[in-house]
């Protein structure tokens, strides 16, 4: 397998902190270029300093973290401390960091360092809203046909929505931003809620993760306990959906994941159904597909995936 160049564009977030760590325990797969966060599950100031913590987390603090966007596009910004608490990392003492941010911006880093590396061989990451990827194909033409994939976790179909009743999220923070990645004519790989919520942290993978007797398998099972305390008592299920490392868990493992190539619009005018993708899963207009869009997960796979990799940390 070549081993994959990627830029994680995240807004930490316990489950972006889970997908961080998968990709930091696979270095024969991937090549963590650098961290680039958003605003989104809490506020810029919180999502950049717990990027850092997960490099720390992770003995990795030689992996660059650069600070993006403070707020969506167009809108007021929207944040989930109900689901993360106010840390976004709540379940842990916070301790701060002490690798540096870098002094570049984020949207920057991604622009050059598209530019740099030879066209085809970057893979973009977002595991929050797209602020940051929009702004940098609006600030940088030139990179869009740079991207090797765009690997991303966001919308819904058969799930609908998380957010509202029509919409995920990461889409729903900034539909603007979404609506350019999704008509950028890039290689687009979309793992929506219709795959992540069948990859459920049930009692015995959290009993796996503790057992480990690592401080990063304590850390990832207390992130778990807590924020899957919202989501039971939401849908009534057994454990939390853990979003983001099935990004991750993509470029690994492809074979974990089947969906269909479809074309996905993205709703930005109406009030009732703001940030919702609407995904062509029947083919029934004549749009162009432009996103491989999944529907399904082998959630055991995945787990065993997942608990192999954190049990190197």
């Amino acid at each position: 397998m070549t081993r994959r160049k990627i830029i994680i564009d995240t807004d930490p977030g316990q489950d972006d902190a889970v997908a961080i760590l998968l990709a930091l325990a696979s270095p024969d797969e991937i090549d963590v270029l650098g961290l680039t966060a958003v605003a989104g599950n809490v506020p810029l100031a919180l999502t950049q300093r717990n990027a850092r913590i997960v490099c720390e987390l992770a003995g990795r603090p030689d992996v660059p973290v650069y600070a993006g966007s403070a707020a969506p596009l167009a809108r007021p910004l929207v944040t989930a401390e109900h689901v993360h608490g106010k840390s976004g990392l709540d379940g842990i003492e916070i301790v701060e960091p002490t690798m540096p941010l870098q002094a570049l911006d984020g949207v920057e880093f991604i622009i050059h360092t598209l530019r740099r590396e030879a066209p085809g061989t970057v893979t973009l990451c977002p595991l929050g809203p797209l602020t940051n990827i929009a702004k940098a194909f609006l600030e940088a033409p030139d990179i869009v046909n740079r991207v090797q994939q765009i690997v991303l976790m966001g919308g819904a179909y058969f799930e609908v929505g998380n957010i509202t009743p029509a919409a995920e999220f990461n889409i729903y923070v900034d539909p603007e931003a979404a609506e350019i990645v999704f008509r950028s004519g890039c290689d687009i790989v979309v793992m929506p809620l219709d795959v992540t919520h069948k990859a459920l942290t049930t009692a015995p993978h959290v009993a796996g993760f503790r057992a480990m007797g690592t401080t990063v398998g304590h850390t990832v099972a207390a992130w778990t306990d807590f924020f899957e305390r919202f989501d039971k008592e939401k849908y009534g299920s057994k454990g939390a959906p853990l979003h983001d490392p099935c990004v991750i868990a993509y470029l690994i493992r492809p074979d974990l994941f089947s969906g269909r190539h479809i074309n996905v619009e993205i709703e930005t005018q109406s009030d009732l159904t703001r940030g919702m993708t609407v995904a062509d899963w029947w083919r029934v207009t004549k749009r162009p597909a432009n996103a491989t869009f999944m529907g399904d997960i082998d959630a055991e796979g995945f787990f065993a995936l997942l608990t192999e990799r954190i049990g190197r940390l």
